[in-house]
């Protein structure tokens, strides 16, 4: 093997290396994200021992709601309907009877962008799409989608948005968006998504 042949091959070599270096760190940062891993009318606690963001127990008897001591993905783990989302700051799990009945919450850390919100919202569309889920009430509120008229409605702060999903009878999802004053950025356009999930609570 010639020098020149082996010192491509030892660079072939190094950047493998730090491929895999980089890629078992995404892997790494990806798992050590807290989670809030559900069902929807499972028992709290049954949630509360498989999530690994802390979140108190619930008051016996009570109908009440919980959130999550830090940052928190929500996975849903229904075997078919099942997604994930981006971390939440504002994440809400409602309980009756120490019963998991519904969630809502904000897919994300801070107001966003309007190019980073429609990647939130069209990737958790998609997710739904591919687990079976199906739009409804499409005739007046079709599923978000990144075209001019969709950027226009949800830059009118009066309008904003709004997307119905169904899993079969089983589950809905809502997500909303809507533009946001971010404080601490005055002059930037900036945008809340909320995304609920409960048993079905409208007609397709």
């Amino acid at each position: 093997m010639s020098l020149m042949h082996r010192v491509g091959w030892r660079r072939g070599i190094l950047a493998l290396a730090v491929i895999s270096l980089l890629t078992l760190s995404a892997i790494q940062v990806l798992s050590d994200e807290p989670e809030i891993a559900l069902m929807i009318g499972e028992p709290w606690e049954d949630m509360r021992q498989r999530s690994s963001a802390a979140i108190d127990p619930a008051i016996p008897g009570h109908v009440s709601f919980n959130i999550p001591k830090s940052d928190a993905r929500l996975r849903f783990i229904d075997p078919q309907y099942g997604f994930v989302t981006p971390p939440a700051r504002f994440f809400v799990i409602i309980y009756n009877k120490e019963m998991i009945i519904s969630v809502r919450m904000s897919p994300q850390i801070e107001p966003l962008l309007l190019d980073d919100t429609l990647k939130v919202v069209l990737d958790l569309q998609d997710q739904l799409r591919s687990a079976g889920w199906t739009p409804i009430r499409i005739e007046e509120d079709p599923p978000f989608a990144d075209t001019p008229q969709w950027r226009a409605q949800l830059r009118d702060v009066n309008k904003g948005g709004t997307s119905y999903w169904h899993a079969e009878d089983k589950f809905q999802v809502m997500l909303v968006v809507h533009r946001f004053k971010d404080n601490k950025r005055p002059t930037e356009e900036r945008y809340l998504i909320t995304l609920a999930l409960a048993m079905p609570w409208t007609n397709p």
